[in-house]
Formats: C-alpha cells, structure tokens, sequence
C-alpha cells in the first residue's frame, strides 16, 4: 500500500526536504513519512539547511501568528462561556452597579452635589442611566464638566461628551484646559478629556451616600 508515496517521499528525503515538507507534498502523515525514510542519514549541508530554514524569519512570524491566534481562540471561548452568567440587567441590578461605580469613582466632599467624574464612556452611559431611572433626576438638573488638554479640541470634545451623556452643551460648565502635554511625545490617552456628571442635590447625595454605607455593611 502506498507504494508511490513511500518512494516519492523516500526521493524528497534524500533531496533534504524536511518531514513535514515531505508530508504535504505526497499528502500523507507526517507519522507515515517518518517510518519510510527513517534509514536515511542526511548530510551537514542538508542538516544545516533544515536547521536555518527552522529559524527563518518567515517561518517565525508564522508561528507567532499561529501561536497568537490560538491564544486569541482560548481568550475568546473563555469570555463567551464567561459571559453566559449575565442574563440580563434588572433594575435592582442597575441600582447596585450605579453605587458601586458611585463607590469608587464619585464624589463624597461636596456635598451639594452627586458628582462623578470618568472618561470611559460606558460609565458615563450607565451612570445616566442610574440617575435617571433609579432616581428620576430630570433633564434640566443635570450639569457637565469637562476637564481636557489644552492641544486637544475643546469643542469636538464637549459635541462628543453631549452625545454620550444626553446633556446639552448648554448645561455644561466652562471646560477646564489643562496645559498640553504634546510638547513631550506622550500619546494622547485621553483625546476627549475626563467628563464629570453633577447634579446639584443635597438629598439626592445623601441617600446615595447612605445606600453605599448600607452596601458597606451587607457586604463587608
């Protein structure tokens, strides 16, 4: 059986082609090649150039390609079965993530006012969502602030920040311009600047505040 491709890969071999070439070539395994030309005995020079041509620079890029895309492949199965656990968003749920972001990243010295300050704009869009749906703050009680590099496009950046929040620029305070980093190569890692939501309400900060504390205690 296979009498062709034994000899075929028997005349490649002696030629100094490797296994695996061999086995693509005559469409066999590279199992099957390696028992038919085990008895043959490859000079320096083939031995050399297997070697080098195992270590060229192509033949690296692929096999980082290969090995990347694998990793990738595993982080991805990973995030998909991970992600099966969230079903959906209650309102509850909605409540208890708004106090937690409010927990890290919000405001506890003022307290006139419910403030967070972000620039990821998905905790923007969340932390509206909880004001607006937890605790029905209206449209004209909200107030922006936007902190920005002084090289960077102020008002790209408020047209941007409105978008996301669904705060007219008109209730935006005066954006703050930091002085620009530009001048010392550093990439931009905040091309919109960092956006604060306020809501000036003395009793709106306090229950949140009291809501963390409650967390504080279930949870601790």
């Amino acid at each position: 059986m296979k009498a062709i491709e034994k000899k075929k890969a028997i005349v490649l071999r002696q030629e100094g082609r490797s296994i695996k070439d061999i086995a693509r070539i005559v469409g066999v395994s590279k199992a099957s090649v390696s028992v038919w030309v085990r008895d043959i005995i490859l000079n320096k020079k083939q031995l050399n150039t297997l070697r080098t041509k195992g270590f060229s620079s192509e033949l690296v890029e692929r096999r980082r390609q290969k090995r990347l895309t694998n990793e990738q492949t595993k982080r991805d199965a990973i995030a998909t079965l991970a992600q099966k656990d969230i079903k959906n968003i209650s309102r509850h749920d909605l409540r208890l993530i708004g106090l937690c972001l409010y927990w890290g990243e919000g405001g506890k010295t003022h307290k006139g006012a419910a403030r967070i300050s972000n620039s990821d704009p998905a905790v923007i869009k969340v932390m509206m969502r909880f004001f607006r749906e937890i605790w029905g703050v209206e449209e004209k009680k909200f107030r922006a602030h936007l902190h920005i590099h002084s090289h960077l496009n102020a008002e790209k950046a408020e047209k941007y920040w409105s978008r996301v929040s669904g705060i007219p620029c008109l209730q935006f305070f005066k954006t703050y311009t930091k002085p620009s980093i530009a001048g010392r190569g550093k990439k931009d890692s905040l091309p919109y600047g960092t956006f604060d939501i306020y809501v000036c309400n003395t009793k709106l900060f306090l229950q949140i505040i009291a809501q963390i504390e409650k967390i504080k205690k279930l949870a601790c």
